[in-house]
């Protein structure tokens, strides 16, 4: 590619470039200014369906029936009894008192000299209430059949450990625990009737008949290695509303319908005798709805807000400034969305009592959003509260029928996403458009260096022939050459 005429002189790339620059800029002006208008209406139609997706998510909570069934469940001392309550408890107040908290067994059986000694063989039959496991000895010692234990009782609750007097009185114990509370479910130890050795010392049967109130008792004095209880298994025993109660586990759901109850600690023998109570309550969850409530209006005017920052128009410089106008100003799908809004958020339900967001204290303020009176939202909650819920919820409920209205813009295949297509379809358009005017651009290049070339031959060949003449003439007689000095 010649920079400088050969023959002429010209700078010919630098009038070839400025040829092409001057046949290039009105179409590249124009579909500058088309990608970038198309860019930045694609992203903001994504913000728009993204701020409708995320009201659609409040719409979703608010129209639970669930939300309007759960219960709110209150104790005056959680340190002794708490309480939870779902759909089915009924609203109410109740008083408990609670004499004993279930209890699970323990014991330690009789110590024997050494954890590691064999003991001798046979079987081991340990029973906790109805179940028992089956431990098979053979010449082990404590701490192979602690081992065992541990192995095979985990489905059953039970569980060994081995405890050493480091004075030698005791011994070492074999000290078994159940996880399983309730009367009549003690560990009790059988030994075979073929046992060897030392391991028949290790049968133990709990002493029956023994007080509610029984804390172990210090070790016999004359014989400090006999097996012992530390903990029996019995039942709680409470009361709800005066009805004496008992039950297997400290969590007690069956006493209350719908109702749980957990049981953490026995009153003190002073409150038991003042017959002191524990007093419960169960209501509708009126406060969790209110949230959802609010949670929904904080969710519209936080979609406002986008929809506003996608259509603003804002001044700049005066009266005499361009203002500045966003993406979607003027967009028929925004108009079209809002203008549904309103509608719907204005329209009456059918029925009775609440029919309107104004019946609940919800409001259309100056700006469009909604406002919340709170006064008149609780006492819709304490007057109405299955009207609020039906207002709400259901097949023609307002958080329905608003769904409604979104879905057609935020579906796949819906108004926004087919939008978003053809925008793109736009875009990829402007990419074929630059493609053929790059091919162009390059055939005019091609075609312009060709004339400026064949112009500088031309020239080159014309001032060959101009020098030519010249010269001729300067040779002819009588010429006078006023070149020449």
């Amino acid at each position: 590619m010649a920079i400088t005429g050969i023959g002429s002189g010209m700078d010919v790339n630098g009038m070839v470039k400025a040829l092409l620059n001057a046949e290039a800029a009105p179409k590249t002006l124009q579909l500058d200014r088309l990608e970038k208008a198309t860019t930045t209406k694609v992203s903001a139609l994504g913000q728009f369906r993204s701020a409708l997706s995320t009201f659609q998510e409040s719409l979703e909570k608010l129209n639970d029936p669930a939300l309007f069934e759960k219960r709110s469940a209150t104790s005056s001392a959680k340190d002794i009894v708490s309480i939870t309550a779902d759909s089915k408890a009924v609203a109410g107040n109740y008083n408990v008192q609670v004499f004993n908290l279930a209890q699970t067994s323990k014991v330690a059986l009789a110590g024997v000299d050494n954890a590691r000694d064999a003991l001798g063989s046979g079987t081991l039959t340990i029973n906790v209430g109805e179940e028992s496991l089956d431990i098979d000895v053979a010449d082990g010692s404590l701490t192979d059949i602690r081992d065992a234990i541990n192995a095979a009782g985990k489905e059953m609750g039970l569980s060994a450990t081995i405890v050493t007097d480091p004075s030698g009185a005791s011994g070492s114990r074999l000290v078994l625990s159940s996880t399983t509370s309730g009367t009549d479910t003690d560990i009790s130890v059988a030994v075979s009737a073929d046992a060897t050795g030392e391991l028949g010392g290790l049968a133990f049967a709990p002493p029956s008949g023994v007080d509610a109130d029984f804390q172990p008792s210090p070790l016999d004095a004359e014989n400090p290695r006999a097996a012992r209880v530390i903990s029996y298994s019995r039942d709680a025993n409470f009361a709800v509303d005066g009805i004496n109660l008992s039950s297997a586990s400290n969590t007690v759901e069956d006493a209350i319908e719908g109702v749980t109850l957990t049981l953490k600690a026995a009153q003190s023998k002073e409150a038991l005798d003042n017959a002191e109570t524990v007093s419960l309550g169960v209501s509708q969850d009126k406060a969790g709805v209110k949230k959802s409530i609010t949670d929904f209006v904080d969710a519209y005017n936080k979609m406002l807000d986008s929809v506003s920052a996608l259509t603003n128009v804002t001044s700049v410089g005066g009266d005499d400034g361009e203002p500045l106008a966003a993406a979607l100003v003027g967009d028929s799908s925004v108009r079209s969305f809002m203008s549904a809004m309103r509608s719907e958020l204005g329209s009456p339900a059918a029925g009775e009592g609440i029919r309107i967001l104004a019946d609940l204290g919800i409001s259309t303020q100056r700006d469009g959003k909604l406002g919340v009176d709170s006064d008149k939202l609780d006492k819709a909650l304490d007057d109405n509260f299955e009207q609020v819920n039906s207002f709400f919820t259901g097949e023609q409920g307002l958080m329905a029928r608003l769904d409604n209205k979104i879905k057609p813009y935020t579906e796949t295949g819906g108004i926004l996403e087919n939008r978003t297509k053809a925008l793109q379809n736009t875009l990829s358009g402007v990419d074929d458009q630059r493609e053929s005017l790059t091919l162009r651009l390059g055939k005019l290049e091609s075609r312009l260096f060709a004339q400026f070339n064949a112009m500088d031959a031309l020239v080159s060949q014309m001032s060959s022939t101009s020098s030519f003449l010249t010269a001729q003439l300067d040779s002819l007689p009588g010429v006078v050459n006023q070149n020449k000095k």
